[in-house]
């Protein structure tokens, strides 16, 4: 009897689970539910199936809504604004559950929250992998830079899993990186050197504010062969 009870009380809980994502969305914490609607619906649509103000969240996954709103780059002050990185409005504890409302309505967790482990990571490999594919637009220091109509943003303030996310989803104009491109391994790697770019270790000379060779070369054009000219019109004075 025990077993049976227990068996129509399983088949209950997998056919209440298999409700629309509508019915399971209106039994969310009624605090998370009035965020979403207060600060998202005005773009996305109460639904996430997205308005004329913004798109759906529908392919957005657990990674896409996680690194929008961790990052601060939503909700946007208004549908004009440009998404720019700052302090995130919500706790870590509420982004959680705005990330589970979301896919509560969309159904859809993929592409989902990486995995990042960064204890067996290779900053070698790392660094080949963000030369081949990141440092063009973000620069080999990870400080950004700009290209004809696309910017791409500083990579430094970036936690690991949000370098991960950003890798896998591609927000805005970035492409993404599947597994195919870059797998769990070099993933990890990748994102293991963008957090070394944070606190590189610079071995001898200035560091220059770590903004890449352009300021390198222009510190030896005019320290360097200003240093020199200054030295041989000096010589040259006293003979």
């Amino acid at each position: 009897m025990l077993l049976a009870i227990a068996g129509v009380t399983a088949l209950v809980v997998v056919m209440c689970t298999g409700t629309n994502g509508r019915a399971l969305a209106s039994r969310a914490t009624p605090g998370i539910r009035t965020m979403f609607l207060a600060d998202c619906a005005v773009c996305h649509g109460a639904d996430a199936r997205g308005t004329a103000r913004g798109p759906t969240l529908e392919r957005a996954g657990r990674a896409g809504v996680d690194y929008w709103v961790s990052t601060g780059r939503m909700p946007l002050s208004s549908p004009d604004a440009t998404p720019q990185r700052h302090e995130p409005r919500y706790s870590p504890k509420q982004v959680r559950a705005i990330v589970d409302y979301v896919v509560t309505l969309t159904r859809n967790a993929s592409p989902r929250i990486p995995n990042v482990d960064l204890s067996r990571a290779s900053l070698s490999e790392g660094a080949t992998q963000f030369q081949l594919n990141c440092a063009a637009c973000h620069s080999s220091t990870g400080v950004g830079g700009a290209l004809f109509e696309r910017a791409a943003p500083p990579v430094l303030p970036a936690t690991a899993i949000q370098a991960a996310e950003a890798i896998r989803i591609g927000p805005g104009q970035m492409p993404a990186f599947g597994k195919a491109a870059l797998d769990a391994r070099r993933l990890n790697d990748t994102v293991a050197y963008v957090k070394y770019l944070s606190h590189p270790r610079d071995r001898g000379g200035w560091a220059l504010g770590h903004i890449g060779p352009l300021a390198e070369g222009a510190a030896i054009m005019i320290f360097g062969l200003g240093t020199l000219l200054l030295v041989t019109r000096w010589i040259g004075t006293r003979t």
